[in-house]
């Protein structure tokens, strides 16, 4: 939550026409009255036959080996080896191209991506093929969802523009996320882990399995609690997941419901060089002094938000030929964070009395006094995607699209300060209210030509209006219309050989807090791929080469705005290019290597920041070098061992290449183990899982910004270990 909370900003509150409000209960009333519906149809249908069809859920947003786009794949079973409450992002730290962080410094609670050196903002994310991207942000908060790994069937990344989807265009990546299939049988599931910073996770999935052939309920309840690497970073994370469906012939049916609560303590300080070297674990976060000179920190400087989605999908097998795909979806969000403000200007805050004054650095004396504050959000988020698919020996042709709209209300309350009129608190200091409406079409195709030869077109119109009456942000009301375009050949020289060369054309809107900067347009991208991927028995070799050309790319300036979000600017002209490889070599029954690396250069063209001229420099948090590797052991029948590594190579927090804003590169390694019993009575299966996290010990840091010319650091944890049990019945 925490940038779509610190985008909130003051200014007059926006009326909105009470009857376009939505109510939650209305809301949910209607999908399942058409659930329900639909639910009466499929009975009648011919259901002697059970069909997967979970996969025309994310097909219009997929891709396969003959689509000419670099992508990776994770299923299940690949997740569930670490998945002992580290965060997606952190499970996904070890494909191509990918870079992690974590506030608290061991990957619970506020966590991050990075893909080509884009940040998470760029990063397309769906669930099911419905957009998670903030809509005002356009981040993406996992702790919103802890621990939704346990509820994921398969992810896959495309790097790059990739294939349309839904949602905000894709600048660095897509993440789309299928959730669980329907179960035949009735299962359930108890899963515990503990470790190091006081780290707990507890889960308890269940599925009736096809009851009368055609209907399953399923479930996960989930808790997360971790003290952190940091001082203070603790997370208290509950998340739930239920699914309803109906699988017929030719049918298939969900009705999902998820989400989460988390409370956060604030962690995103960051500490400066001095304190890197003597308390790496140091949290300025909450940090006041009283009137005697002593030092404390504030017990509730947190982070608090609740954020619920409701999900309805009807896929359909018309025929051999044709198969469709109908969702409509609803996200509820609201929370707030909390502040202690020491020496606060008073100005803004209503009726406040000050305490004293302070001198501004500009000679000019302030009233301010010390104050606790809360800035919150209430957002609705709500819409449909559609699509429908054609397949026939040679053409393959997916129609698609979907319509979103968010509507979103800031405001702040002052809950306590020293000296104040007591009929103020609780009142809002502010009230900001902002809305954006998100409608797209598309159209993709892939014809075989010939037995080797195939090609690949795409075609999408976005449409954008985004409105906030903020004065900070300009009274924005901007109406962006986006044609983007895509088109690749796949040539396959045998079975096991295939090349490909693909352009995608991609257009992305600037968001709130770039709106708050200043004067802002919206971003132009020509992507350019060209790859070779080969596949045999023993060993699987993918590899390309990318060349993404950007107009007025909006990049990171690694500072931050007074309230931690990070700033971004315009560079007319940039580039990124480079050469991504990665493999999967069957050394023998019991050795497997996956080796990746990327070999890159990003950089802008001639650079000019405040009226000054730096020329050709390399974009801020875009390592040259990004390498990981994934030795795997299987000694025995059911045991798993891996030798986890990732290389990270050295990058600039700013586009100016400052010395001090240089991160050093790091190398770190983890080590993972999982044995399966299958006990005779009782339980299917028992689990036991470890994980060792940085073996050696390396003292690195994965992430960081600018305070004018001074650095600070996101310094991540030692050695640390967490221990699961899995128990399946």
């Amino acid at each position: 939550m925490k940038t779509i909370f610190q985008g909130a900003s003051k200014g007059t509150k926006l009326q909105r026409f009470k009857g376009s409000e939505l109510n939650c209960k209305s809301i949910f009333f209607l999908l399942f009255s058409f659930f329900y519906s639909l639910f009466s149809f499929a009975q009648q249908q011919d259901s002697t036959k059970v069909n997967q069809l979970d996969d025309v859920l994310v097909s219009a947003v997929r891709v396969t080996s003959k689509t000419p786009v670099s992508f990776s794949n994770m299923d299940k079973k690949e997740i569930k080896y670490r998945n002992l409450g580290q965060d997606i992002p952190v499970l996904m730290n070890y494909l191509p191209s990918v870079v992690t962080t974590s506030d608290a410094g061991n990957g619970v609670g506020y966590t991050g991506i990075r893909v080509r050196g884009s940040d998470a903002t760029r990063v397309n994310v769906t669930i099911n093929g419905i957009p998670y991207n903030d809509a005002e942000s356009q981040g993406t908060f996992w702790v919103n969802m802890p621990d939704f790994a346990s509820s994921v069937e398969s992810l896959q990344l495309q790097r790059g523009v990739g294939t349309s989807t839904n949602g905000a265009g894709a600048f660095g990546a897509s993440l789309n996320l299928l959730t669980d299939s329907y179960a035949n049988k009735a299962t359930g599931e108890i899963s515990s882990s503990a470790g190091s910073f006081n780290t707990f996770k507890n889960t308890v999935k269940f599925s009736t399995g096809l009851l009368n052939d055609h209907f399953e309920i399923a479930g996960r309840l989930s808790t997360i609690k971790s003290h952190g690497f940091i001082d203070r970073a603790s997370s208290d994370l509950k998340s739930y997941f239920l699914q309803g469906t109906y699988v017929g012939k030719t049918t298939l049916i969900k009705a999902l419901v998820f989400g989460g609560t988390e409370k956060t303590y604030q962690s995103w300080n960051g500490i400066d060089g001095e304190t890197l070297n003597t308390n790496r674990t140091f949290n300025s976060a909450g940090m006041y002094t009283d009137d005697s000179g002593n030092v404390h920190f504030y017990d509730n400087e947190t982070d608090n938000y609740n954020q619920d989605h409701y999900q309805l999908h009807w896929s359909e097998s018309i025929s051999d030929k044709w198969s469709t795909n109908l969702a409509f979806h609803y996200t509820k969000g609201k929370g707030y964070y909390e502040n202690y403000k020491e020496d606060e200007p008073v100005e803004g805050y209503g009726p406040i009395q000050p305490t004293k004054t302070v001198d501004d650095g500009n000679g000019n004396l302030i009233p301010v006094t010390d104050l606790i504050r809360q800035k919150w959000l209430d957002n609705d988020f709500y819409g449909t995607t559609f699509s429908a698919k054609y397949v026939t020996e040679k053409l393959n042709v997916i129609l698609g699209g979907g319509w979103n709209k968010y509507e979103g209300d800031h405001f702040g309350k002052v809950i306590w300060a020293q000296y104040s009129d007591q009929s103020t608190l609780g009142d809002h200091y502010y009230d900001d209210y902002s809305s954006k409406t998100d409608g797209n079409i598309f159209a993709k195709a892939n014809y075989q030509f010939t037995e080797k030869l195939s090609f690949y077109g795409d075609l999408q119109y976005r449409r954008v209006r985004y409105k906030a009456n903020s004065a900070e942000t300009g009274l924005v009301d901007d109406t962006f219309n986006f044609f983007n375009p895509k088109a690749g050949l796949n040539y396959a020289f045998n079975e096991k050989n295939t090349l490909y060369f693909s352009y995608a054309r991609a257009n992305r809107e600037p968001n709130r807090t770039d709106y708050e900067g200043g004067n802002v347009k919206p971003e132009k991208l020509n992507d350019f791929e060209l790859g070779w991927r080969f596949n045999s028995e023993k060993f699987q070799l993918n590899s390309n080469v990318y060349y993404m050309g950007y107009k007025d790319q909006l990049i990171l300036t690694g500072r931050l705005d007074d309230v931690g979000n990070p700033i971004r600017a315009n560079t007319e002209k940039s580039y990124r290019l480079g050469f991504e490889f990665d493999a999967t070599i069957a050394i023998s029954d019991k050795f497997t290597l996956r080796p990746n690396f990327t070999l890159s250069s990003n950089k802008n063209v001639d650079l000019a920041v405040d009226g000054e001229y730096y020329g050709t420099t390399k974009i801020a948090y875009s390592p040259e070098v990004i390498a990981g590797n994934v030795i795997v052991y299987k000694p025995i029948e059911r045991l798993y061992l891996s030798l986890l590594q990732k290389y990270v190579g050295e990058q600039y927090m700013n586009n100016i290449e400052l010395p001090a804003a240089k991160l050093a590169d790091y190398f770190v390694n983890d080590f993972n183990a999982s044995y399966e019993i299958k006990p005779k009575t009782i339980f299917q299966s028992i689990t036991i899982t470890a994980l060792v996290n940085n073996i050696f010990d390396k003292k690195y840091v994965s992430n960081g910004y600018m305070w004018d010319v001074y650095p600070y650091y996101y310094p991540q944890a030692g050695t640390n270990f967490l221990v699961g049990l899995n128990l399946k019945f």
